[in-house]
């Protein structure tokens, strides 16, 4: 039995609806777990690279630099360790080093 208001196949949808909202849900806990644990590492390992007094700039880009690449050199030098981390550049004209 239908109402005049109601279209037949909308009953049937809202468990597809509610489905797709549950995993969507899910995937972007999932997420943002990965993130938290990500940005824990990558604190540490930014905090011993930028360690003597370059700043909170410093932290900043070494830290979007770590969450992409998963990678930080450390503070000694041996930049050649993480290659992402040495190779992303700026964006514009003029490529440079975009981490730290």
């Amino acid at each position: 039995m239908t109402s005049k208001n109601q279209p037949t196949g909308s009953i049937s949808r809202a468990p597809q609806v509610q489905v797709a909202l549950l995993i969507f849900l899910l995937v972007a806990a999932s997420r943002l777990q990965a993130c938290d644990a990500a940005s824990g590492f990558c604190a540490s390992k930014c905090a011993v690279r930028c360690g003597k007094g370059k700043g909170p700039a410093c932290m900043k880009h070494c830290g979007q630099c770590c969450v992409e690449c998963a990678c930080v050199p450390t503070a000694t030098g041996r930049i050649d360790d993480c290659p992402c981390y040495r190779d992303m550049l700026t964006t514009g004209p003029r490529k440079r080093p975009k981490c730290p």
